[in-house]
């Protein structure tokens, strides 16, 4: 049971003390019609923000196998990724135990029958996995020291021509992203460049 804490707490808070304060939300995206309940103590409670409608619109799905969405939150990435494809199983992680039980709740409510969320930090859930493509609009207020992990952990869990796609503000972090997976993948492209941020994608190649 929750406490009647209600100060201010970051969403990368494992365990949220703050007070449930649920809200539904609607958005339109990649030509469909979802619904999100959210709630405080959440990224982005009050609508899908801006960052990850720009992943969702432009991100590249694998024809089958597995997807990753990195930093679920209540499951926008990874319900949209499941709806567009049904021959991918989608896996959501997230550190946040609220944010996960709302993802659980949003696979319902959006009756997509091939996507789970996992609670955890970073890729403890899906320890010996392996994945056609991973997905994140990365938790940048954890500090880049998460970040980072996000980016030079994910080549462990990517089948060889895997693709790993993330969202960024090209002000605060194209430059770095951008040189972070050209050091751990070698390559990097720009999916996408949309009101101030860029979607970077870069692909696992084989081994020379």
């Amino acid at each position: 049971m929750y406490s009647n804490y209600s100060g201010a707490e970051h969403y990368f808070t494992p365990r949220p003390r703050s007070r449930l304060g649920f809200k539904l939300i609607h958005a339109y995206l990649r030509g469909r019609r979802f619904q999100f309940l959210t709630s405080k103590s959440v990224f982005s409670k009050n609508c899908v923000d801006l960052g990850t409608k720009i992943l969702v619109e432009h991100m590249i799905l694998p024809e089958k196998g597995y997807v990753l969405d990195m930093g679920c939150g209540y499951g926008v990435i990874g319900i949209v990724a499941a709806a567009l494809n049904p021959n991918i199983h989608v896996i959501m992680v997230d550190i946040n135990r609220r944010a996960v039980n709302l993802a659980k709740h949003n696979i319902k409510i959006n009756r997509v029958n091939n996507a789970e969320a996992r609670c955890g930090n970073l890729y403890e859930p899906v320890k010996g996995m392996v994945f056609e493509c991973i997905l994140s609009n990365p938790p940048i207020s954890a500090g880049m020291a998460t970040v980072r992990a996000i980016v030079v952990e994910a080549p462990k869990y990517m089948s060889e021509g895997g693709m790993f796609q993330v969202v960024v503000r090209s002000k605060i972090g194209k430059e770095r992203f951008t040189r972070m997976l050209n050091e751990v993948f070698g390559n990097s492209m720009v999916l996408a460049r949309e009101s101030g941020y860029r979607v970077l994608m870069a692909e696992k190649k084989s081994m020379p």
